[in-house]
């Protein structure tokens, strides 16, 4: 099956059952109040929440459907207990991402849930046995394993740091687009961007893994299908468990295209740079680094004039750029697009520091 056939079969799926969620978290009142917190919070009125509910059905549906009628999914290094883990991981996040909405968990409670799902992904065998040097050679992680069972002939081995290195990697790709959820589409519109170019890397030489591609592209397509409604003025949010499993789900396609870690921090770098920087400036003023506030860089450009969909166009352009430099650059090539990136987030931040000053003139 062509990966684009499988992009629009996912977004016809996750664009159908966005509307059913939302009239059924709304019945139930999962809603985002604008009046909990009216500093961050612009919308002016109650939103639905729960909406990443549809693109995890859309994708999972789409590519179970894929994997038990064709050959595609299975005929390589993708094993079924690969797609499993996915799944249950995924369907952990959505029932922590409900309690959440529906309950306020505090951050304590909170992080158990992507902590479980990125344990259910090392379970399932997928893993980073090594990290590779951009200036040659490779670093070997799975020196250090046993097994801790076997179902039939599949044995389930714990490497550990190879296992540890993938924990603490998706719960970081996890809280980027968790935290990065400020404005209407932003996240859903980063996650199509970046599953479109994580499928095209897997296409690749490089790569060669048609299987990640098909994974790839039915993420992008259930999130498109989802921005339609998410897009600004939105109907529905993604909600803790979408804004959640949408990072978890790039990072874990990064681990299978081949331990692809330059290729989603080129993609979600910004946000994560965003992301730092913002921990650092909290730890700075005393404040908890839990502690929501608008002083990320998205809220700091509406803060200096530009509309809510100039900021996220804006943020787009960016993730595309450099996302896309990677199907151009090899090895030391991609430290030096790092750099760029990290050097682009110095000028941005230097740039509202000056509009900040005229502004309060």
């Amino acid at each position: 099956m062509n990966v684009l056939v499988i992009f629009f079969l996912a977004f016809a799926v996750s664009a159908g059952l966005t509307p059913l969620v939302r009239r059924w978290s709304s019945r139930r009142n999962i809603v985002d109040a604008p009046d909990a917190a009216p500093d961050r919070k612009r919308h002016g009125r109650a939103v639905p929440l729960l909406g990443g509910i549809a693109p995890f059905l859309a994708f999972t549906l789409v590519v179970w459907v894929i994997a038990l009628t064709t050959d595609q999914l299975f005929g390589g290094f993708l094993l079924p207990k690969h797609l499993m883990g996915i799944t249950l991981a995924g369907v952990i996040l959505m029932v922590g991402g409900y309690l959440d909405d529906r309950r306020h968990l505090p951050p304590g409670r909170q992080i158990l849930f992507p902590l479980v799902a990125a344990l259910v992904i090392v379970v399932s065998g997928i893993g980073i046995p090594y990290i590779t040097n951009p200036f040659g050679g490779t670093l070997p992680l799975d020196s250090i394993s046993w097994t801790v069972f076997s179902i039939g002939d599949m044995p389930y081995r714990f490497v550990l740091l190879a296992d540890l290195f993938a924990v603490l990697w998706l719960l970081a790709t996890t809280y980027t687009t968790k935290i990065l959820d400020g404005l209407d589409g932003l996240v859903a519109g980063i996650t199509t961007i970046g599953g479109m170019i994580i499928a095209i890397v897997s296409l690749g030489q490089e790569v060669t893994q048609p299987e990640t591609a098909i994974l790839a592209m039915a993420l992008a397509g259930a999130a498109a299908g989802f921005l339609l409604w998410n897009w600004y003025p939105a109907k529905i949010f993604l909600g803790e468990g979408g804004s959640t499993w949408t990072g978890f789900m790039l990072g874990t396609l990064a681990i299978l295209a081949g331990g692809k870690i330059a290729t989603a921090l080129l993609i979600l770098g910004l946000p994560a740079l965003d992301v730092g920087w913002s921990i650092v400036r909290r730890l700075v003023h005393g404040s908890k680094t839990t502690q929501a506030d608008r002083g990320h860089l998205h809220f700091r450009l509406l803060d200096v004039g530009l509309t809510h969909r100039q900021v996220v166009l804006l943020l787009y352009t960016v993730v595309a750029v450099f996302g896309s430099i990677t199907l151009v650059t090899r090895g030391e090539q991609k430290v030096m697009a790092l750099i760029g990136l990290f050097l682009v987030m110095v000028l941005l931040v230097t740039a509202l520091v000056f509009a900040y000053r005229r502004k309060a003139q």
